[in-house]
């Protein structure tokens, strides 16, 4: 969303994001030109009766199992804020990132009683989140997607393989949907990367390292990178270098030990320059179980760092082509992901091709699709 504020304001738009929460990590990354304007959080129990006053029962029977569950999504405090924003400010377009904040989104333009047109953009595959979610709200999501969804002027997904999820799971009519790849600002990338990286495997490399980078959560898959890790080590001496954070390290932590690995993995945590990890990394190896489209594969592709993934819902094979720019295994099989790792090893790709491949992901090219869609 910054990358695409940035643009929308170089091609002479006005740019304001509606925030619920303004401290997180890239607060200070806001592009020069862009207001923000702090929703406030009130009564959930205000958020309720308008929904479900202002509802028929069919949708009341949908949405009660979010509205009245005991830990509902967050971005729901704050309906009552953005229909007072919508009212008040009457911006041209409203466009908004993610599932409950798309609910939200369009709960609100419509309980504003304003036309503004809502463009609403889907970031990972529901079969698979709702497979992978404990929180019971979400098996109740689809049937809610299939009412609202279609009262948005158009429904952007980040992969092919995205859209395509949605339709089939809740018969969405594909005629405003569209598939429009997340950007990454290659220029930004690469200038960042040349950054250096104070720790002996990159000052003084003597064996190559296999980077891992997301969120130290069960849908990145960890363990079958941790386990293909050691069938690498079989046959070459490695080190595996882990960027994220999340609920799991421990749990990834005693693996380690546990494999006997200690000394050859490094989890520095999350760090505010990947690419700079990616630049000098041997191979980047993504384990996921599933994904919308997963960003650090271009981020990869654009510092010339070659790529092993799953070939994981959805994303992967779109971005490498179905295996013309890297090698994609089956999800949680680590004999195959150490094939893979060893043999981009020993026969790395050429890194022009990388970064060719990955120029088609700029911020410029995708900017001008959703300007495309948003304005004409």
């Amino acid at each position: 969303m910054l990358f695409l504020a940035e643009s929308f304001i170089e091609a002479g738009h006005r740019v304001e994001f509606v925030l619920c929460n303004p401290k997180g990590g890239l607060s200070t990354q806001l592009p020069p030109g862009a207001t923000i304007r702090i929703l406030q959080k009130r009564s959930l129990w205000l958020t309720r009766l308008y929904l479900l006053r202002n509802n028929p029962s069919s949708f009341c029977r949908m949405a009660l199992p979010i509205l009245l569950n005991a830990k509902p999504p967050k971005v729901l405090y704050f309906l009552s804020s953005l229909i007072t924003y919508l009212k008040e400010v009457s911006p041209d377009i409203l466009l908004s990132a993610k599932t409950h904040t798309n609910l939200v989104a369009l709960w609100a333009r419509q309980l504003s009683h304003c036309s503004i047109p809502v463009i609403i953009s889907e970031h990972s595959t529901h079969s698979d989140m709702i497979g992978n979610k404990k929180k019971w709200r979400w098996r109740f999501i689809l049937p809610l997607l299939a009412i609202e969804y279609p009262k948005a002027k158009y429904i952007i997904s980040v992969s092919k393989g995205v859209n395509e999820d949605l339709i089939r799971h809740t018969n969405i009519p594909g005629h405003n949907t569209r598939a429009i790849y997340n950007p990454i600002y290659t220029s930004s990338i690469l200038a960042r990367s040349a950054a250096p990286i104070d720790h002996p495997w990159f000052t003084h490399p003597q064996v190559p390292i296999i980077l891992g980078v997301g969120r130290l959560v069960p849908q990145k898959d960890f363990p079958t990178l941790l386990h293909a890790f050691t069938q690498v080590r079989k046959e070459l001496p490695a080190h595996l270098v882990l960027l994220g954070e999340g609920k799991k390290r421990s749990e990834i932590e005693t693996l380690i030990k546990g494999f006997g690995l200690s000394e050859d993995v490094w989890m520095p945590g999350f760090v505010d320059n990947p690419y700079a990890f990616m630049a000098k990394a041997s191979v980047l190896a993504l384990s996921s179980i599933f994904e919308g489209l997963p960003t650090v594969i271009l981020e990869a592709l654009a510092c010339g760092c070659p790529v092993v993934s799953t070939d994981c819902p959805s994303g992967p094979s779109e971005i490498l082509e179905n295996g013309k720019y890297g090698h994609l295994v089956p999800v949680g099989n680590p004999s195959a992901l150490a094939e893979a790792i060893l043999a981009t090893l020993k026969n790395p790709p050429d890194k022009t091709l990388l970064q060719k491949r990955a120029l088609e992901f700029d911020i410029h090219n995708i900017a001008q699709q959703y300007l495309d869609l948003l304005v004409g």
